[in-house]
């Protein structure tokens, strides 16, 4: 009945307390007269134990030590106890003190009966709690199944986590063991839980109904969390990772915010290394105009820019909600405004003009642009007006206002263009590039694949049809893809706009393609469910300008290593500024006459490599 929900009275828990503090003066003079307490004490007795349980009584009152829920005690509640127990002997020792001086050269109290009390009263207090707060959990959880876990990682961060486990009521957890690369502590145990080498991860897994496996290792390699999870997703072992100690609420970790791993965990790659000096210089005390500031590499480059002291970051795009959104997250970290947001559209240059004039930025980071392979298929015009002309248009702009630096943000699919998309981008490429030759502002552009949930890419697109039951849609068998996370694209375009001269076109080392379907199948699995069973995968053909593989060089170009390993400049050809600024006058021009074909076919001439795949525009490459 105890156990059933309902919170003792305080006055019970009160009473209680001073009943322990009864017990822990009659085992004082115990202890201190060897059981034998001698009659001349025993008169003493009503005085001292009025005084003593008047103190106690008193100190209880005014810190309120009963007023916490026992069955939830923790060691705040057990610092309180110490503190109002060590103040309420420390008066008795005054007392002492006074009637010592005061009086005829007496102690009420004797001393050692302070001190013995003391302990036997703090001992008590404490014990007495954290036995009640056992025996609720294990009441509490009698009835529920026990889940196995595994905890790999047998550090300050695994026992943090098993105690996180211990202290869930929800669940009833049973750690079977910690794993460890570690060969010195293997064998050894850790809370009387055994620590086993990574070695017999297999074995242990084997042997033990092991529901779930929580990595409690900050920054484990990819490679090392995905060697895990196979060996764990063969057992349909659910892998789970702790949150960096950053994001641990007062700086306790809570089980809640173990997390089940996702594909994005097993695709990152080993951290980067950044040159922050170089960065931090460049960036801090300068305006910073960030164009497609409320999209997915936008909006991660204005929350890294930020991190550098600049002196105002202009936040510049036409998606009113998410751009309210990006603002509002920057803001709420910081005491003074540093954003200023700006609605509108890049290929409006009245509008642009303004925010030129306005701010007068040092520095450009331009990252709006219209990405999706299929819609800009269909639409070739607005591809030309958007990653054309917007990119023409604020690239002019900043040689007007004698920007500093000029940084793009590009694609592998400008590389050997197999679509609208991919050669719009590669136009804008050429053009910057050009306009280097002749002007002050160093035009720097960086070229890389996909990232990591991004805006309609695949993964989203893959949780969300994993969500409504499947089928998962996969274009072709032996499609693959680079993949970057956003943070490290991000990081990457700061560190390449830092590191340029002018006229570069960075590429980044983007690791191994993945073959899309093995993503499919993985994230299945993650999701503890069975391919072809629980889910489907269908092949639902190449769409209109998409290749098999992306590249990073086209047939033409060679490349050169920086200072990051990661970084690389692209050999590629120059372009004269006066026919390239003709052509791309002439291609922009198109627009009115909405001919796609005539658009199109200007593309090709601007872009030679490029070569229509799967597309209506494949006649004009005959």
């Amino acid at each position: 009945m105890i156990f059933r929900g309902r919170n003792t009275p305080r006055w019970i828990i009160f009473f209680i307390d001073l009943f322990i503090v009864v017990l822990s003066i009659i085992a004082a003079y115990l202890v201190r007269f060897n059981f034998n307490v001698p009659t001349i004490e025993i008169d003493s007795l009503p005085l001292i134990f009025s005084i003593i349980i008047a103190v106690r009584s008193i100190s209880y009152l005014i810190a309120k030590i009963y007023s916490g829920i026992i069955r939830y005690t923790s060691s705040k509640d057990s610092e309180r106890i110490f503190i109002t127990l060590s103040i309420g002997s420390a008066v008795l020792v005054l007392i002492n003190g006074l009637s010592y001086f005061i009086g005829d050269n007496k102690f009420i109290v004797p001393f050692s009966i302070i001190i013995i009390e003391y302990l036997v009263t703090l001992f008590a207090m404490v014990f007495s709690r954290v036995f009640v707060k056992v025996i609720y959990a294990e009441y509490t959880n009698q009835t529920k199944e026990k889940t196995a876990v595994l905890i790999f990682g047998a550090g300050e961060a695994g026992i943090i986590s098993k105690n996180s486990l211990d202290k869930d009521t929800s669940i009833k957890y049973k750690v079977v063991a910690f794993i460890d690369d570690d060969k010195k502590v293997a064998g050894k145990k850790l809370q009387q839980i055994p620590i086993v080498h990574s070695d017999k991860l297999n074995e242990t897994l084997q042997n033990n109904e092991v529901d779930h496996l929580i990595v409690a290792i900050q920054n484990l390699p990819s490679k090392r969390l995905n060697e895990i999870t196979e060996i764990c997703l063969k057992y349909n072992v659910k892998v789970l990772t702790v949150p960096p100690v950053s994001k641990w609420i007062n700086g306790e970790l809570s089980f809640k915010q173990i997390k089940q791993v996702k594909i994005e965990d097993l695709l990152g790659r080993t951290q980067i290394k950044l040159d922050e000096k170089s960065t931090a210089q460049q960036l801090a005390g300068k305006t910073i105009l960030i164009t497609g500031a409320a999209g997915s590499i936008g909006s991660e480059i204005v929350r890294q820019v930020v991190k550098y002291s600049p002196k105002k970051v202009v936040l510049v795009d036409q998606a009113e909600s998410p751009l309210y959104e990006i603002e509002f997250e920057i803001n709420q970290k910081r005491t003074g405004k540093i954003c200023e947001v700006v609605v509108g559209d890049i290929r409006s240059k009245e509008r642009m003009q303004n925010v030129f004039e306005s701010f007068k930025p040092n520095i450009v980071y331009h990252a709006a642009a219209y990405k999706h392979v299929p819609l800009m298929e269909e639409n070739p015009s607005e591809a030309i007006l958007t990653n054309v002309l917007g990119t023409k248009t604020i690239a002019d702009l900043a040689v007007e206002y004698k920007a500093e630096r000029f940084v793009m943000v590009s694609t592998d699919k400008a590389v050997n263009p197999t679509n609208v998309m991919g050669a719009s981008k590669r136009i804008a490429e050429i053009y910057t590039q050009s306009l280097n030759e002749t002007v002050s502002t160093d035009f720097i552009t960086t070229r890389f694949g996909n990232v990591l949930g991004s805006n309609g890419s695949v993964i989203p697109l893959f949780r969300k049809q994993i969500e409504q039951g499947g089928p998962l849609t996969v274009t072709d068998p032996e499609i693959t893809r680079y993949f970057m996370t956003i943070p490290e694209a991000c990081q990457l375009v700061l560190e390449a706009g830092s590191i340029g001269n002018g006229g570069e076109i960075y590429v980044f080392d983007m690791g191994q393609s993945v073959k899309i379907v093995d993503l499919a199948k993985k994230m299945i699995k993650l999701s503890g469910l069975e391919l072809g069973k629980d889910i489907q995968i269908v092949f639902s053909g190449l769409r209109p300008g998409e290749k098999l593989y992306e590249e990073l060089l086209n047939n033409k170009e060679d490349t050169l290593p920086t200072t990051n390993d990661q970084i690389m400049v692209a050999q590629v050809k120059t372009y004269d500024s006066g026919i390239v600024n003709t052509k791309i006058s002439d291609l922009i021009n198109l627009f009115n006459n909405q001919d796609n074909m005539a658009i199109v076919g200007a593309m090709k001439d601007l872009v030679p490599e490029f070569k229509s795949k799967n597309s209506v525009y494949e006649k004009l490459d005959r």
